[in-house]
């Protein structure tokens, strides 16, 4: 922190204009220990705290105008992609999707603070063809409240911090190993997880060959098609005879689904 703090004197707002819309345009570069530090550095009146909070809200809304434009122009194919690219691929879609039809444009106040909805929540408002303006408008509050929360809590506590900036210091590299250690850590147990989910999914899974041999067979199936309406909307073709149901309503008795013949879902 301590040398954060440093640079961040050095080079001034630029450095978090940068580093604010590399981050939010997909870059692995979290931008909460700068904003600590620029916070901090307001509050020891070397930095400026309303023109920091400014620029931070520009280079958020700048980079996330970018996501919500592919979005609008690639639709649910850049979501799949961003997925694809995350640590919980499997639940990702469905989870972002779900959240964002249910909170539609406030989702926005509140994706900034959580890991994974930050990514994928502008997209998510180009795919669902939200206004302009509406998009900007609750984009940039929700910039403002990210980049605020961070910038304020550096500002109430600058002195600890310069404390803690100077205690991190004199840990050097062991600091910065434990940290490493921890993030390890968490992505070993995300992987883990997800390995054993796939294996139990394979247990009982049905390949879609495997399915047409059934269907020309004449075997009596009920075949169910569990895909979010974004993702119906995006291709609506189904498989003959399926029909569609929430993913939700499965943890629900439903005289839906028979008891006297097997039942296939699938999803995206």
């Amino acid at each position: 922190m301590h040398s954060t703090l440093e640079f961040l004197v050095k080079h001034g707002y630029l450095v978090l204009l940068v580093w604010v819309f590399l981050e939010q345009a997909g870059l692995p570069m979290p931008s909460i220990p700068l904003l600590l530090a620029a916070g901090a550095l307001g509050g020891l009146h070397r930095l400026n705290f309303g023109l920091a909070l400014l620029l931070c809200m520009i280079a958020s809304v700048a980079a996330d105008t970018i996501w919500y434009q592919l979005g609008k122009k690639k639709g649910i194919r850049i979501l799949h992609w961003l997925c694809r690219i995350s640590l919980e691929p499997d639940s990702c879609v469905r989870r972002t999707e779900g959240l964002f039809e249910k909170q539609g444009a406030k989702s926005l106040l509140i994706a900034k603070f959580l890991p994974g909805l930050n990514t994928v929540a502008t997209p998510l408002a180009g795919i669902f063809h939200m206004k302009f303006r509406r998009f900007l408008a609750f984009d940039a509050l929700g910039a403002i409240l990210w980049a605020g929360t961070y910038l304020g809590l550096g500002y109430i506590f600058s002195g600890q911090i310069e404390l803690i900036a100077q205690e991190s210091q004199q840990l050097g590299g062991g600091l910065m190993v434990l940290l490493v250690a921890a993030l390890a850590f968490y992505v070993t147990y995300k992987f883990v997880a997800r390995q054993k989910f796939l294996r139990e999914l394979r247990i009982s899974r049905i390949s879609p060959m495997e399915l047409k041999e059934k269907l020309d067979a004449g075997e009596l199936l009920t075949i169910v098609d569990l895909r979010h309406s974004v993702d119906f909307e995006a291709d609506p073709e189904t498989i003959p005879g399926a029909f569609r149901m929430d993913a939700s309503d499965l943890q629900q008795t439903s005289d839906r689904l028979p008891h006297d013949r097997e039942v296939i879902l699938y999803c995206t």
